[in-house]
């Protein structure tokens, strides 16, 4: 039935936005950056509404994080069909409804029950990757822990250098460049040893220039670190600040963790 239904499509969006069948370009780029850029101020206006730090929400969600990605992962490697709900952009926008539900229906729970709605969410959230979990076999331990250990060895470095830097004194923001430091050793490990190629334009961009996927890193920190900057000395409001830093957080997170789970069960 879907299939039928991206098929009905004009030829122009399912060559751009269904399926990614040109990978990321920059027409698609920048559609996509602007829809995620309206989601997040409705999510801002979402979380005023129901009167929630989303600060809470960083290690709750991260089994929703898990299911979209490691779902996309497994279509990666053939174990999902190829599907328009498991592929960019149809699995973000499932997995990202199923949080919002979740996150609504935890509240709603927790204000008739007095439950913590922080832990309905990850419970609930853990059930949804119960499959996933169950298709993950045959993993690869050495290019488990070539990523895991070039992701420890960058984050070590601004774990100890957060007494230095009042940046990474505020709460959240190591949680955010750590996020995307696994995307960056998970891009660096899978393009570098393992032959795979990267699909962002910009990432693709430099690492064809400099020859090597490691220009993640820097990339990475320069981004991210700016980021955080900006958003804690222009932004009062703790519900928008706390929301962009979430976002930040998912959109290091969830490629990193699809790139990972491909690389480690794709061998």
């Amino acid at each position: 039935m879907l299939g039928e239904i991206a098929n009905s499509l004009p030829q122009f969006i399912q060559d751009n936005f269904l399926y990614l069948h040109p990978g990321y370009t920059l027409l698609n780029t920048i559609v996509f950056g602007l829809i995620l850029g309206l989601s997040v101020l409705l999510i801002i206006k979402m979380f005023k509404w129901i009167d929630k730090d989303p600060g809470d929400l960083f290690i709750p969600l991260i089994p929703f994080i898990f299911l979209g990605s490691g779902a996309r992962a497994l279509v990666d490697n053939g174990i999902y069909p190829l599907h328009l709900l498991l592929v960019t952009p149809g699995i973000y926008v499932m997995v990202g409804f199923t949080t919002i539900i979740t996150l609504l229906g935890s509240v709603y729970l927790e204000k008739k029950f007095k439950w913590d709605y922080r832990y309905i969410i990850f419970i609930f959230g853990v059930i949804l990757c119960i499959p996933n979990m169950i298709h993950l076999q045959n993993i690869d331990l050495t290019a488990t822990i070539m990523v895991l250990g070039a992701w420890a060895l960058f984050t070590g470095i601004f774990y100890f250098l957060k007494s230095k830097l009042d940046l990474l004194k505020e709460k959240f923001n190591l949680a955010v460049l750590s996020a995307h430091l696994f995307d960056a050793a998970s891009t660096f490990i899978a393009v570098d040893f393992y032959g795979y190629g990267e699909q962002h334009v910009l990432p693709l961009a430099l690492t064809n220039m400099g020859g090597t996927a490691f220009v993640m890193f820097p990339l990475k920190i320069l981004v991210i670190l700016l980021a955080l900057y900006i958003i804690d000395t222009n932004i009062e409001d703790k519900t928008t600040k706390n929301t962009l830093k979430l976002s930040i957080f998912v959109l290091g997170l969830a490629p990193g963790v699809r790139n990972f789970l491909s690389l480690i069960t794709g061998l």
